[in-house]
C-alpha cells in the first residue's frame, strides 16, 4: 500500500492512474506539454468538455502539484494561464506514449466511417 498526500493506493500503477486518471486530465496536460495555456484556449481546444468539468479537474490537477496557475492582475480582463510544474513536465514521456498508443489504435483498429 502506497500513500500519497493522504490517499491510499494498492500499487504504482494506482498512483498514476490516481493522478492522471479520467476522460480529461490527460488531455489539459498533453495540451499543456507545448507551454502555458489561459483556461479559454484550453476550452477551445478540448471542445465538448463543460466548465465546470474542466475547472475541477484543473484543481485537481493543482491541487497534486501537476500544474501550476498563475493570475495576472495588473490591469483589466484578468488574466489566468495554467502550466506543468516541474513535477508535472516528468509526465511528458508518459503522455507521448499514451498519444502514440492512441494514434496506432486509430490508425489500425478505428471503424472506417469515423477516420474520413
Amino acid at each position: 500500500m502506497y500513500s500519497i498526500k493522504g490517499k491510499k493506493y494498492p500499487c504504482c500503477t494506482s498512483v498514476t492512474m490516481g493522478i492522471i486518471g479520467g476522460k480529461w486530465k490527460t488531455v489539459i496536460l498533453f495540451y499543456l506539454i507545448e507551454g502555458k495555456l489561459r483556461y479559454s484556449e484550453l476550452r477551445k481546444k478540448m471542445g465538448t468538455v463543460t466548465e465546470r468539468t474542466l475547472s475541477l479537474q484543473l484543481q485537481q490537477l493543482q491541487d497534486d502539484g501537476v500544474i501550476k496557475r498563475e493570475v495576472f492582475s495588473t490591469k483589466p480582463p484578468l488574466k489566468v494561464e495554467y502550466s506543468l510544474t516541474e513535477f508535472g513536465k516528468t509526465l511528458i514521456p508518459i503522455l507521448e506514449s499514451i498519444a502514440q498508443w492512441g494514434d496506432f489504435v486509430v490508425e489500425n483498429y478505428a471503424d472506417k466511417e469515423q477516420t474520413a
